[in-house]
């Protein structure tokens, strides 16, 4: 955290008028930063509460995540913001999942003899012949994101586990999904992951966790409390509040325009604006308006709408996971909550159960557009279709709308959202954070990351939020020191030998030890001098202990040290490439078993 005294040099500015959009964990993360720093922002949030995406909606007493969210990070200052808001009321939870196929339960992340055992005998056995052939035969080259993950687990794998809920999500054909999708969502891992996941058997990838944090009343909990904080400490988290105009000029944002409650419109100056509303909407509500090929570069960035159909059930218990992942085309519903597993703290009457039917969709489309009414009944339907629960065991539902939730990577994304990062680059006042600011997939810890390095960069830092991802500067970890030395001594024993340099430095070697050899016998003496060198004869040719003889044996010597050398080097390093080729495929599967997560 920067100190203010030192940062004022950088700081000219009235409290009032540092502005941040969107109280979401982006936004509340950099508000609460800036408070404990001394600068009071106004937080503007267009909805009745704070959470953004991840908010906590109460219904009848029972509280409703919108949309299931494990806390787990590895930024080490993002665990200790969480820990110093909750305390006690940040809890940890056995993690379970399944994917419900055929009215099975299949263990997620899959385990291979789960698997083969529920299937059957005929149907593990197809698998498995579609896996190895995916192995012998891969697609050569992965266009699409089908290929990418049959290659990686078979063509009939793929399609019993992965397909249907995959095209649920994003709403097109996997064959139409982009493989660079998966290759930037879900990242090869590093030598030390490697060799951790691989080689030793240790399970440090975060998607491989067996447990998570999470509030004990639910993600709303958090944000409410940076709520208070942010408030006791000076800062407005302004609710119902809406920006509609972001007034710039000279390559600056002077007001922003604001309508509160849906009728008064007010203008708040702006020394520095920190916005993390949909980037799409950000350029449409510039005044004056963004350049054409800018607008139309922000209206070509897609997102993918979510629904929630939250149901109280007359069941004490339905099933053990916390969520469910759907696997049938012919059912809407992708993804089951059930809010009593994250928390019973989450339902009030234990003789009952309260889930979250999860469907995606569009934005105007037939499922968006349907009234709550009918998407209650269509959740209770499928509920009973799965044989999850009966008609009769839905006591009450009700619908929350999510539009704007998962930014869509289709083939143009990088070159639009190229477009719009370059322009708004030219506004040296204004940042764009969390997941809708940067149209970017970013989970939580992520969004609030960026909260925390756009608040430093309010104070005088120069963090580049564009690619935090990649180097996470300023990350400090609790093993940082030992992970450290085990990466040196991880590259050091993968490092590649240097043929040349090994062989000459081979042949040196054994050249000077036979000229060193036969020069000291000479200087030694005797009657006979060096009768057992003398056989060197035999393997070179014109050998004697002699002086001359000395300089033979530095030839023959270099020579063949120098030929075992390099086979030496060689044939280490292709050994070890296999080794690591291996090891990485392996370590590579690991982490992509948890594939749902993301998604």
């Amino acid at each position: 955290m920067i100190d203010l005294k030192e940062a004022a040099g950088f700081i000219n500015m009235n409290n009032d008028s540092v502005i941040i959009i969107g109280a979401g964990p982006a936004g509340l993360t950099a508000a609460y930063e800036l408070v404990q720093n001394g600068i009071c922002p106004n937080v503007l949030e267009k909805g009745d509460m704070v959470g953004g995406m991840a908010r906590t909606k109460t219904y009848k007493a029972y509280r409703f995540d919108v949309g299931g969210h494990r806390f787990i990070t590895n930024i080490e200052a993002v665990q200790n913001l969480w820990e110093t808001i909750l305390g006690k009321d940040l809890i940890k939870v056995p993690r379970l999942s399944s994917i419900f196929y055929q009215k099975r339960f299949f263990r997620y992340p899959l385990h291979l003899s789960d698997v083969l055992a529920t299937l059957g005998i005929f149907e593990s056995i197809l698998i498995l012949l579609s896996y190895f052939k995916s192995r012998s035969w891969p697609f050569r080259e992965e266009k699409s994101f089908e290929q990418w993950v049959s290659n990686r687990f078979g063509e009939r794998l793929y399609r019993t586990f992965f397909k249907a809920y995959t095209e649920k999500v994003w709403g097109i054909p996997c064959s139409k999904i982009r493989s660079e999708w998966a290759k930037q969502r879900i990242k090869g891992l590093s030598i030390v992951s490697v060799t951790l996941n691989a080689l030793l058997g240790f399970q440090k990838s975060k998607s491989l966790i067996n447990e998570f944090y999470y509030p004990s009343e639910g993600p709303g909990m958090m944000w409410e409390g940076f709520k208070s904080a942010i408030s006791s400490q000076g800062g407005q988290v302004r609710l119902n509040s809406e920006a509609v105009s972001l007034n710039h000029a000279d390559g600056r944002i002077v007001n922003v325009a604001c309508c509160i409650n849906k009728n008064e419109i007010i203008e708040m100056p702006v020394s520095h604006l920190i916005s993390s509303m949909p980037v799409d909407q950000l350029i449409a509500k510039l005044d004056p308006k963004a350049p054409d090929n800018v607008l139309e570069a922000a209206n070509k960035l897609d997102y993918r709408s979510f629904i929630l159909v939250g149901l109280i059930i007359e069941k004490k218990s339905l099933f053990p996971d916390q969520w469910l992942y759907i696997q049938d085309p012919k059912i809407r519903v992708g993804r089951i909550q059930n809010f009593k597993n994250w928390s019973l703290a989450m339902v009030p009457d234990p003789q009952k159960t309260s889930l979250g039917m999860e469907y995606f969709c569009t934005d105007g489309d037939e499922l968006w557009s349907m009234s709550d009414s009918e998407l209650i009944r269509l959740a209770t339907k499928e509920l009973a279709g799965l044989g999850l629960a009966q008609d009769k065991d839905v006591l009450n539902g009700f619908v929350i709308r999510q539009p704007d939730a998962y930014p869509i990577y289709d083939e143009d994304h990088n070159e639009h959202l190229g477009v719009v990062r370059d322009f708004l680059g030219t506004i040296e006042n204004l940042q764009t954070i969390g997941r809708n600011g940067m149209h970017r997939y970013n989970n939580m810890d992520h969004s609030m990351y960026t909260g925390m390095l756009s608040a430093k960069n309010v104070l005088g830092a120069r963090h580049d939020l564009w690619d935090f991802e990649e180097t996470y500067p300023d990350v400090v970890r609790k093993d940082v020191v030992s992970q450290r030395a085990f990466e040196e001594t991880v590259i050091q024993t993968f490092v590649r030998m240097d043929k040349l340099a090994l062989a000459i430095a081979v042949g040196a070697v054994s050249g000077l030890f036979f000229f060193l050899l036969t020069v000291w016998l000479i200087v030694k003496g005797g009657d006979i001098v060096g009768p057992h060198l003398q056989l060197l004869g035999q393997y070179f040719i014109g050998y004697t202990v002699t002086l001359k003889g000395a300089f033979i044996a530095l030839g023959y010597g270099f020579f063949w040290g120098f030929l075992f050398g390099g086979l030496f080097a060689f044939f280490r390093n292709f050994f070890m490439a296999y080794y690591v080729y291996r090891a990485k495929k392996k370590a590579e599967f690991l982490s992509f078993r948890d594939f749902f997560d993301q998604l």
